[in-house]
């Protein structure tokens, strides 16, 4: 089950209150105060993993509670602070926090840990308020009470090529025949309920490449509004380094105007926000063993005009495959060297 939405609950524990004792021994005369101090209440962290790929384990466990610490005893003792709790999420999850709406935090790398409710500090025990004009004091705190807090949980999958386009395009037939994921396959419309995700190996004479294409479920007109699978799946685009827009120039589509196609798909990215709609883009026309000429010859003209290379392809007879791998490989190429020199001058930068 992919779960890439849920709200939980964490608590994290209250501090141990501080203890009021005085010391009682033989031969010890006005032995004094010896009330120690509560122990700290559990904290509540993060921590991204790459050993999970879904939200699926909170969908049915969503209320995370920490331990209080222990109360302070008498001669001097200190209560045992709680425990902390970790829950792991995936990479690519971003915390918010769901009455504010405040952002929390964004795990982007594995092994990233965050405390999202700290725990209460254990109370002061009567020892701490002793002076030398106050020698037997009776005050003593109670331990601090642990955050409590209600948050928000969105997955937002890490690809570095995104399939986008209608229903029944044929990403997932492609996403099968450039990797080794095995999505569901069908020729009715929504086939795809959720994301999946592909890894693609390109081997030239320069390097090897490798790169993670998602099949994003196809998009309609109004997604960015909620309609058919809508925002649910839009947000999977946000973090791919670029797009490949998939466009059906069969006739068993039933939509006329493949230009109109392409344009609705844009119009929805860039309603939605998140600079979508500037993404690098590669555009396809995919099901070329049985297109229509005149559908095909359009789009060819709206490409250029618009200075976008056209990469006809049929993902049942392979035909244009190896040629979009190679061109998808270098442009995640391209993008991620840009994107190390420039992390390498904000570094310079910064040394200076």
């Amino acid at each position: 089950m992919f779960i890439d939405e849920t709200t939980i609950r964490v608590k994290a524990g209250n501090g141990g209150n501080g203890c009021m004792a005085f010391r009682r021994e033989k031969f010890v005369p006005r032995g004094g105060p010896s009330g120690g101090d509560g122990g700290k209440g559990g904290d509540i962290w993060m921590e991204s993993s790459e050993r999970h790929n879904t939200l699926v384990h909170f969908r049915f466990n969503p209320e995370y509670k920490a331990g209080r610490g222990r109360h302070g005893e008498g001669a001097n003792k200190t209560g045992r602070d709680a425990e902390d709790i970790v829950l792991k999420v995936p990479v690519g999850t971003v915390v918010y926090d769901e009455e504010s709406g405040e952002k929390v935090y964004d795990f982007s790398r594995a092994d990233e840990r965050v405390v999202v409710a700290r725990g209460g500090r254990g109370g002061r025990g009567n020892a701490r308020f002793a002076t030398s004009t106050h020698q037997a004091p009776r005050e003593h705190e109670d331990g601090r009470e642990g955050e409590e807090r209600v948050l928000r949980l969105e997955l937002k999958l890490l690809a570095d090529v995104g399939l986008v386009g209608y229903p029944n395009v044929g990403k997932s037939t492609l996403i099968s025949r450039i990797s080794a994921a095995r999505p569901k396959i069908a020729d009715y419309p929504f086939t795809t309920l959720e994301p999946n995700l592909g890894v693609v190996l390109v081997r030239d004479k320069k390097e090897e490449t490798s790169f993670v294409v998602a099949d994003i479920p196809g998009l309609i007109e109004g997604a960015h509004t909620g309609a058919g699978l809508g925002t649910q799946f839009l947000r999977h685009i946000e973090r791919t380094r670029l797009l490949v827009h998939l466009v059906d120039v069969s006739d068993g589509s039933g939509r006329p105007d493949v230009v109109k196609d392409v344009e609705v798909i844009v119009e929805e990215l860039k309603n939605f926000g998140a600079d979508l709609d500037k993404k690098p883009v590669i555009m396809v026309a995919s099901k070329i063993d049985v297109a229509n000429p005149e559908k095909l010859k359009k789009l060819k003209q709206w490409c250029t005009r618009k200075k976008l290379k056209l990469y006809p392809i049929s993902a049942v007879t392979g035909e244009g495959i190896e040629k979009l791998k190679f061109a998808m490989a270098d442009e995640v190429r391209a993008m991620r060297e840009a994107s190390a020199s420039s992390a390498r001058e904000s570094e310079a930068v910064d040394l200076r």
